[in-house]
């Protein structure tokens, strides 16, 4: 308390220090004929220096707005260049062909026979072996059984196509069988180079004979 008392008289006597001051300024300003004006200002210097007003706090800046970032820079697309490259070349190779083959002359074919002279027949030929004409498989049965044998002549008429249009006995085997078997044999069986008459073929005769013979075993 003691301090508190001796604080609240340095006041006072502060005040009455500062009161005494404002008297005497008042006094010499009415004296001396300073305006209004000065007065005003001493007291408010006076009470300024006395009397600290708490200033407000100054608030921090507002921090600086963000800059736009600048958008990159246009890139320029590629520029394509189309080349004209050249085309391959070709070579073409040429295959010589192969050598001809040499053609040797073939000798001259020998001239055709001459045909026979006007008027000249040629008789029919037999074509073939005429022993195959009648075998031992043609052999008559009953003639076979009773073991006749013989020997049978015969003539046939061959016509211009080289077949037999007919037979006849010329001498018999004895045995009317095996005659009988003889021209059906030769009428089936025999073939003939036809007759030849002024170079055309005609109609022809041929004469043989066949011997009937018993196989043995």
């Amino acid at each position: 308390m003691a301090y508190a008392d001796q604080q609240l008289s340095g006041n006072r006597i502060t005040a009455f220090i500062v009161v005494a001051v404002i008297h005497v300024i008042l006094g010499y300003a009415l004296v001396t004929g300073l305006a209004y004006d000065a007065v005003r200002h001493i007291v408010k210097t006076v009470t300024t220096v006395d009397i600290k007003k708490e200033e407000p706090k100054k608030e921090p800046p507002p921090p600086p707005p963000k800059q736009k970032e600048a958008p990159p820079p246009p890139v320029a697309p590629p520029v394509r260049i189309n080349v004209q490259t050249a085309p391959p070349q070709i070579t073409t190779v040429v295959t010589p062909p192969p050598p001809m083959p040499v053609l040797i002359p073939q000798p001259p074919a020998p001239p055709p026979p001459p045909p026979p002279p006007a008027g000249v027949t040629k008789d029919a030929a037999p074509r073939g072996n005429p022993a195959d004409w009648a075998t031992t498989n043609d052999y008559p049965s009953r003639a076979l059984r009773e073991e006749r044998q013989g020997t049978t002549g015969f003539r046939v008429t061959v016509g211009p196509d080289g077949r037999v249009t007919d037979c006849e006995v010329t001498s018999s085997s004895g045995s009317p069988d095996l005659d009988e078997a003889t021209c059906a044999n030769v009428r089936r069986r025999a073939r003939f180079t036809p007759a030849m008459e002024n170079g055309q073929p005609t109609t022809g005769h041929y004469s043989n004979r066949i011997r009937w013979v018993i196989p043995k075993d």
